[in-house]
């Protein structure tokens, strides 16, 4: 979806248009999904940008909205002192830095800011997507040297570091430890 912000002072602005995943909720708030890890709520009316996990929450989500708010507080787009955790598991909120003149739409600042950060971290995901892509293509269908035609390799009662009829579980060592006791 493209988004059109104007930035700069009213005397002259510019005008940019962006392609983002987003929508308006009902309540006035920009709802940014393009990121992999979390979904980005900038808040007009509380002035504050809000991240969430898009699926489980991990360290690597975690990683990504620490991310997020370091860019966007290195821009002075977020205080550095509002950076915290939200009232929503996995959340990270930030209030939005407050402009020294009222020509400057802080909202299309912080929403050009989430789209330059989303920008920097396409080529990580893209090489993490392509990686696994590589995995499973290297699984599913090995090259004529990774592979063996059934009936390849002979059939032998032992093979490798693996023996039959030894004991492979946790606690068999302990075991054979209380039988040697009682003995």
């Amino acid at each position: 979806m493209a988004v059109t912000i104007y930035l700069g002072k009213e005397a002259n602005r510019t005008r940019l248009t962006l392609e983002l995943k987003a929508r308006k909720s009902l309540d006035g708030n920009i709802m940014i999904f393009d990121h992999q890890e979390m979904d980005i709520v900038i808040m007009p009316k509380k002035s504050k940008v809000v991240t969430f996990a898009k699926n489980d929450f991990s360290d690597t989500v975690y990683e990504s909205q620490s991310r997020l708010f370091d860019f966007l507080k290195r821009k002075g787009i977020v205080t550095y002192e509002s950076i915290r955790g939200g009232n929503v598991y996995g959340s990270l909120e930030a209030q939005i830095a407050q402009p020294e003149s009222e020509d400057i739409n802080t909202i299309d600042y912080t929403i050009y800011g989430v789209y330059n950060f989303i920008k920097e971290e396409k080529p990580y995901y893209d090489y993490i997507d392509d990686y696994e892509q590589m995995l499973d293509n290297y699984y599913t269908s090995p090259t004529d040297e990774d592979s063996t035609e059934l009936g390849e390799v002979p059939q032998a009662s032992e093979k490798g570091s693996l023996r039959p009829g030894y004991n492979y579980e946790p606690y068999w060592m302990s075991y054979m430890l209380e039988e040697s006791k009682e003995k």
